[in-house]
């Protein structure tokens, strides 16, 4: 039989969860905000800021807008959760974890319907990279990038070296007075390790040779499809880190969902104290 003085435990806020959720944000906000402040220092250092028409001046992706979307989500995201958790803000808790559900499901969709429109995702990286190729001299970063993926998948082009006649500066036709005429980017050229200097002129001229003379000294495989192949090599390894995203997300939800409830049980209580003080008045 209980105690006549038996004590209820009254509804409170875990501190736990109330400042992990605090800590983990503010990492996230501070991130966030630094890649933002690279994105904007680009722009600056481009000319972007002082000419707005710039951004659209351009024909393929700028890289820099990757860092000022991704920061931009990530500072609002973290502000969100780091002041919500820290205040008790359930308004703020509840746009935090609806915002990161909304970016879980938009991530669950675009991996199914990948799976699903294989061949039309296919055509539309083709359409993506060829339109990067055609820009390739007119952006620095752009540039850096299309380097990078050229020199990192051994690849070159879309499908393959002739997708370069899509350049101004790379083209084959008689009336381009480029001395870079029917060649490609140094980072399509098979690297020689024993090499201190990059040759950076090592893809002039080479698409005048024959395919099994090009072999020799460029890829001639597609970033494409090269792309496809370094997934399935590293499936594994790439299921991984999008499982381990998710599962961070599920909890970043969950830990908010629950933190907002403790908050409105307490103040449920609250409520109820209020009105049993008010009675006995």
């Amino acid at each position: 039989m209980p105690g006549k003085h038996q004590h209820f435990q009254e509804p409170e806020v875990g501190c736990c969860g109330k400042y992990f959720l605090f800590g983990f944000n503010i990492i996230f906000w501070v991130l966030g905000a630094l890649f933002l402040a690279i994105g904007l220092w680009a722009w600056g250092e481009k000319g972007v800021l002082s000419n707005i028409s710039a951004l659209t001046d351009l024909g393929g992706l700028d890289p820099v807008w990757l860092f000022v979307v991704v920061g931009g989500v990530m500072s609002v995201l973290g502000f969100a959760g780091c002041i919500g958790a820290l205040r008790e803000n359930t308004f703020l808790l509840k746009f935090f974890s609806v915002s990161l559900g909304l970016i879980f499901f938009l991530e669950l969709a675009t991996g199914i319907l990948a799976f699903v429109f294989k061949d039309w995702i296919r055509d539309q990286l083709n359409l993506f990279i060829n339109n990067n190729v055609k820009a390739y001299r007119d952006d620095i970063d752009l540039q850096n990038l299309i380097d990078f993926a050229q020199e990192y998948w051994s690849c070159c082009g879309a499908r393959g070296p002739n997708d370069w006649n899509l350049n101004i500066y790379f083209n084959c036709t008689d009336l381009n007075p480029s001395r870079e005429r029917c060649g490609v980017p140094f980072s399509c050229c098979v690297r020689n390790r024993k090499e201190d200097v990059l040759n950076t002129q090592c893809g002039y001229d080479v698409r005048l040779k024959l395919e099994l003379e090009q072999q020799g000294s460029i890829h001639t495989k597609g970033c494409v499809g090269q792309f496809e192949k370094w997934l399935q090599d590293n499936l594994v390894v790439v299921a991984g880190v999008f499982v381990g995203i998710a599962l961070l997300q599920i909890f970043g939800i969950c830990l908010a969902q629950n933190l907002v409830s403790d908050i409105k049980a307490v103040k449920a209580n609250w409520i109820k104290h209020d009105g049993g003080c008010k009675l006995l008045r």
